[in-house]
């Protein structure tokens, strides 16, 4: 049966010690977020996106070619504001992240570097199409790090590699990583540092990400060329200081909205 609408705004349980987890470690494993036919359905969806996309080669494909319905679920957004303690979240972008066999160790970064919005209430949900383990390319997290705000002023490559290793082993953060099946989700705060395995396996690794930030918050001055990109391409016509409400960045959950819908 096809999903609808209706199956993909249906309520998740999260509890408050998920909650105080979360805003703990600065990342929090979800387990079967999705359904199994919910992602049946759509990760075809996805890998046909992909193949066009690297056909006309271009960077990343836009939702609605792939799957508005999945990237929009009020579901997953109701996590995304339950965890981090606000009433109201916007999408940011989404992206599918294909890391092919063989593919090298994602170096460590923190993502919060390329956004121009000004909040700490900004979170990834990262979640597998197809189950994975360890050498797959599986994310790692250092746990804490996001109290810590912004660690060092690098765009993710080997440099940064190099350094966070560095700050990582000198601030002796916990590293925590997952084996995650089809449908499980991480999220992570948008100041936590994390990297990603590499993968060593003979199979494709097939994730799809998708960012959420509070509702409210204000576009920044940006600090770097990667926060003028994000500011540019995320926030077409809108300037420094203005509520970050672009037509490309919907309210996808509202507590009052969820209230008068009793989801």
């Amino acid at each position: 049966m096809p999903i609808s609408n209706n199956s993909l705004n249906t309520p998740f349980p999260i509890t408050d010690d998920h909650v105080q987890q979360y805003q703990h470690d600065g990342h929090l494993l979800v387990r079967g977020l999705a359904t199994s036919n919910e992602i049946a359905e759509c990760r075809p969806r996805i890998q046909q996106t992909l193949r066009e996309v690297s056909e006309k080669k271009e960077v990343q494909g836009r939702i609605e070619e792939y799957s508005s319905l999945f990237v929009l679920a009020r579901r997953f957004a109701s996590v995304a504001a339950r965890l981090m303690g606000v009433k109201a979240v916007r999408l940011y972008h989404d992206q599918a992240l294909f890391k092919p066999a063989g593919g090298k160790v994602t170096p460590w970064h923190q993502d919060q570097f390329y956004w121009p919005l000004e909040t700490t209430h900004t979170i990834s949900m990262w979640m597998p199409l197809i189950d994975l383990t360890k050498d797959m390319g599986t994310m790692i997290f250092a746990n804490g790090s996001h109290k810590d705000g912004p660690l060092a002023a690098v765009s993710i490559s080997e440099e940064s590699d190099r350094l966070f290793r560095s700050l990582l082993h000198e601030k002796e953060y916990p590293l925590a990583s997952y084996d995650v099946r089809a449908g499980d989700a991480t999220f992570h705060s948008g100041w936590t540092a994390h990297s990603a395995h590499a993968n060593t396996s003979g199979a494709i690794r097939e994730v799809l990400t998708i960012i959420y930030y509070a509702d409210g918050t204000r576009i920044k001055e940006p600090e770097n060329e990667f926060q003028k990109t994000d500011m540019e391409v995320f926030h077409p016509g809108m300037k420094p200081g203005e509520i970050a409400t672009s037509a490309l960045n919907p309210v996808v959950y509202s507590e009052e909205d969820a209230a008068e819908n009793c989801i």
